[in-house]
């Protein structure tokens, strides 16, 4: 009872996480929902539509906020990121493969739309180039956990189990996830206040 009640929660409320996740956290949420569209809870396409649309549309307004609020606090701190330089250099050299490639770079996701914002780039070079680069990475961790999903379920065989046992792995992923961000979180919080009583010093 408790496996077919979480899978008729997955199947409601799985492609609005996914499109959260897909904006805000990374490929994770991806990879869970090709999993669960190899289970056959989430239909492939509605997976891909809902991370596509989260990361192109958060990107977007990322880049509206470099673009328009280039003075507000959050943008300026945004922008005093080492990150954020990192981007630029980018951004001069390869602006159209940028675009297309900077949500595959460990780092960069958050600083690049802002970066690109700030840029000289066109608004309208980036939102085709931006719907397009969320279509390459949608798919291509999607994809990555159906094929994981497919694998898992050839290993352990087809049966009942065999689903459990991939939504069981699923779940680990997530956890890690969440342990790994919430550490790095905490690590720069650290960071930033020993920066901050080291300037005041």
């Amino acid at each position: 009872m408790a496996g077919e009640a979480m899978e008729e929660f997955l199947r409601q409320y799985g492609p609005i996480g996914i499109f959260l996740g897909a904006g805000f956290e990374g490929q994770t949420a991806l990879i869970v929902g090709g999993i669960l569209a190899r289970q056959h809870i989430l239909q492939l396409w509605l997976v891909l539509l809902s991370a596509t649309a989260g990361s192109g549309l958060v990107d977007h307004l990322l880049f509206v906020a470099g673009r328009r609020f280039r003075s507000h606090r959050w943008v300026v701190r945004a922008t005093q990121q080492q990150a954020f330089a990192k981007a630029l250099t980018f951004i001069e050299k390869y602006p159209v493969g940028y675009i297309l490639a900077f949500r595959f770079i460990f780092g960069l996701r958050i600083a690049s739309p802002i970066a690109l914002g700030v840029s000289q780039v066109p608004t309208w070079r980036f939102t085709l180039l931006n719907i397009a680069g969320a279509v390459l990475w949608a798919s291509a961790f999607t994809l990555a956990g159906f094929i994981f999903g497919e694998a898992v379920h050839d290993l352990l065989g087809h049966d009942h189990h065999a689903g459990r046992w991939t939504l069981t792995i699923a779940g680990g992923i997530v956890a890690f996830v969440v342990i790994f961000w919430g550490v790095r979180h905490l690590l720069r919080r650290r960071q930033t206040a020993a920066q901050t009583a080291a300037q005041d010093n």
